[in-house]
């Protein structure tokens, strides 16, 4: 088995969600956002991804993985689980079906996995 298989589905399961929360108009829940109109919220929520995902990519492809970066990826996908959570009864909430929980739940178990692992 590939070294961090379960740190890099993690990786996937979090890509895939952000996919998601665009549809689940995610910015709404956010403070700094959540007054926006829904165009300019979807805007501003998908281009802040841009720099987020190449931060992301270029810092894995700049040397093998460093331990602290997979350790602090993998506790962040459990951790964001707990914030989805957190959330479950906020009112602009729209992460309401299976599949997206499957999503949220897969990248926090697959983190927990790795860091088990």
């Amino acid at each position: 088995m590939p070294d961090h298989i379960f740190f890099y589905l993690a990786l996937g399961f979090l890509f895939t969600h952000e996919l998601d929360a665009i549809r689940c108009k995610e910015w709404l829940m956010f403070p700094l956002t959540s007054w926006l109109k829904d165009d300019i919220g979807y805007a501003v929520f998908t281009l802040a991804h841009i720099p987020l995902f190449a931060w992301v990519l270029w810092s894995l492809a700049q040397s093998p993985l460093s331990p602290i970066m997979v350790r602090s990826w993998d506790i962040f996908c459990i951790v964001h689980v707990g914030l989805h959570i957190l959330f479950l009864k906020h009112p602009e909430n729209r992460f309401t079906t299976g599949f997206s929980w499957c999503i949220i739940v897969g990248a926090g178990v697959c983190g927990a996995v790795d860091l088990i692992l």
